[in-house]
């Protein structure tokens, strides 16, 4: 494994970027602008490599993006109902900036902050301390992800401690294309999971998990992503396409798997996080200039291992409270192989 540091530009407030590569069985290429994922290159079924990843060839695609290609996503990932939320009955105010909703940690999440690098033997970790209220969340949160690449596994293990409590929801926002480029309609899909979260007109979850069987969200056995997306369903109606959270049933490993039939590449992925946002970035509109050219709707999907959407508001899911002198410690791991 082999790894290497470049300049990559500097942000509008003066402050230097770096371009990191790690080189296995896989080529992974990570930014510390937004702690970000920029390329993943991996073989088709014959060896040739090629980009699995949208993204840019520059920090400034990333620095001018509203769409979070490839980014650490935090404080709190996904969508916070009404931007408020309350701990030990002191409410929190959060920037609306998703309709009514908070989304993605705010204006300026941690999608557009540079981190702290450190290069490793065998990968990188980057850190970042978000001070207390900063974008409304109580707390000085310190906060890293360690990316390790080991021969055909990119490894992503986050930690964070506060030093008073806070909510934390951390993922990775990458939109992966098995095939290099055109629409991920015909990738194949499974995912292990009974159930996913319906959500209401604002796309917040209703506090209450559906079954998948009988419905377009059965993804149980290997399907195609496009199959079923547009047959009608009020669901996928809302999100104009998938943006759900799916709850993880958590016994088989992986629990997710994506294949691209033509090019023979598939995706693994295996977390210790309860849920994923599956999302068939349905509000792409190639306005933003990639590196083959417009990045259109549905040409790239997203799987956002995670906590549930709204957590901090719905008491029936999984708590992401996060209390001085305990750990925020989670992991992703993406295995990258091949079918014949």
């Amino acid at each position: 494994m082999e790894t290497t540091s470049e300049p990559w530009g500097i942000t509008p407030s003066g402050e230097r970027v770096k371009l990191f590569t790690l080189s296995d069985e896989i080529t992974v290429k990570i930014s510390n602008y937004g702690g970000t994922i920029v390329s993943i290159q991996a073989p088709d079924r014959s060896g040739r490599m090629g980009e699995v990843t949208l993204g840019f060839n520059t920090v400034d695609g990333y620095i001018n993006s509203d769409f979070y290609l490839g980014a650490t996503i935090g404080r709190y990932a996904n969508r916070i109902a009404n931007g408020e939320f309350y701990i030990d009955g002191e409410a929190y105010k959060l920037a609306q900036n998703n309709g009514p909703n908070h989304l993605h940690g705010g204006i300026k999440g941690y999608d557009k902050v540079v981190w702290d690098a450190e290069l490793l033997e065998s990968g990188l970790r980057l850190s970042y301390r978000s001070t207390d209220m900063e974008e409304g969340y109580p707390g000085t949160l310190e906060a890293s992800i360690t990316f390790t690449l080991r021969e055909d596994r990119l490894e992503l293990d986050y930690l964070a401690v506060t030093d008073n409590p806070t909510v934390v929801n951390l993922t990775n926002h990458a939109y992966f294309n098995l095939a290099g480029g055109g629409s991920v309609l015909r990738h194949r899909l499974w995912i292990d999971s009974d159930r996913y979260s319906p959500v209401g007109e604002n796309m917040i979850p209703l506090g209450k998990h559906d079954v998948v069987e009988g419905t377009p969200f059965d993804f149980r056995e290997a399907t195609e992503v496009g199959g079923r997306i547009n047959d009608g369903h009020v669901q996928l109606e809302r999100g104009g396409g998938y943006d759900h959270n799916y709850v993880l049933n958590q016994i088989s490993n992986p629990q997710i798997r994506v294949t691209e039939p033509e090019s023979g590449r598939t995706l693994e992925v295996s977390t210790t996080m309860p849920g994923v946002q599956f999302y068939t970035g349905n509000f792409l509109d190639g306005s933003d200039k990639g590196r083959n050219g417009p990045i259109n709707r549905r040409s790239g999907l997203c799987l956002e291992t995670q906590f549930f959407p709204d957590s901090p508001n719905q008491p029936d899911f999984p708590s992401t409270i996060l209390r001085p002198c305990e750990k925020y410690i989670e992991k992703t791991v993406y295995r990258f192989t091949t079918e014949s």
